[in-house]
Order: C-alpha cells, then sequence, then structure tokens
C-alpha cells in the first residue's frame, strides 16, 4: 500500500480545547497534520530517507507517523512530548525514531530521547550520524495537550 517511504518530517504542537480530544485535535492543528488520517506506526525510519519541510499529500491522506502526545487537565503541571530520529552513517541502513511523553522537563525528555535512541541503534550495531531530537512542554491552562511526532511519507 505505501511501498518504500522516503521522506520524513519532525513535527511538534500544542493545543486547548474542551474536551481532551479538542485539545489534541489543536495540537496536531499547531503541528500542520490536522489534515491527515495518521496511523501510528513503531519507529524506524526507512533507509536513505529525507528530512523534508513540508509534506506533499493531499488532504485526507493516510500519514505513517511515529509521535508521543499528552493530554492533560492538572492546571499549573508542565506536559511534555518529544521525538528523536537517528540517522545511520550509511544510508543503505535504516535509523530509529524515539518517542517520549510524560512530565519531565523539556531538558530532561530531550537527553531521555537522545540516549534512547543512541541505546536502540548500539542494539543494532549501527553506526550513527546524528540524533536530531524536538521536544514541546506546556503549563497546564484548562484542557491542553502536546504532540511530537515524526512522519513518513
Amino acid at each position: 500500500m505505501f511501498g518504500r517511504l522516503k521522506n520524513y518530517i519532525i513535527v511538534t504542537g500544542y493545543g486547548k480545547g474542551r474536551t481532551h480530544l479538542n485539545a489534541f485535535d489543536a495540537a496536531l492543528h499547531d503541528a500542520g497534520i490536522s489534515k491527515y488520517n495518521l496511523l501510528k506506526v513503531s519507529s524506524i525510519l526507512p533507509p536513505g530517507a529525507v528530512e523534508k519541510k513540508t509534506i506533499d499529500l493531499p488532504s485526507g491522506a493516510l500519514l505513517p507517523i511515529a509521535y508521543g502526545s499528552i493530554e492533560s487537565s492538572e492546571e499549573d503541571t508542565y506536559i511534555t512530548a518529544g521525538v528523536a530520529v537517528a540517522i545511520p552513517q550509511s544510508p543503505e541502513d535504516h535509523g530509529v525514531i524515539m518517542e517520549y511523553s510524560g512530565y519531565l522537563s523539556e531538558k530532561e525528555a530531550g537527553q531521555l530521547l537522545y540516549q534512547m535512541a543512541q541505546d536502540a541503534m548500539e542494539m543494532r550495531n549501527i553506526p550513527v550520524k546524528e540524533i536530531k531530537v524536538r521536544t514541546i512542554s506546556r503549563k497546564v491552562q484548562g484542557i491542553m495537550s502536546v504532540f511530537a511526532g515524526v512522519a513518513l511519507f
């Protein structure tokens, strides 16, 4: 159905809503992916995948994505989501994507994600060229959501 996915994009967003689902939807909108049907996938970056700045798919398209998200209505707590992408040295090898969602600070989540990606590549005996990390954190006021993902297309 999808064949080999050749591109990826790292996205983050946050949102507020009357319900947890509305807050999640607002976070998807903020991340720029609310017009797609998301398919949650496990955490493999296809060999030779190229990072893009935009997604060139029509509205309603299926979009494979590895992501972390969290919704909360616990006033004055911080919620954080993040992703890490480990790029292999060889374009023939696959990379990995690691996701996080929870209550760590952005800095702590970033450090954890980096280590998770490094460990996953080490376990696979794949040399790492680069690890990219993106996180987002917000103080909860009302009902809020944060989202971080790596979409494949």
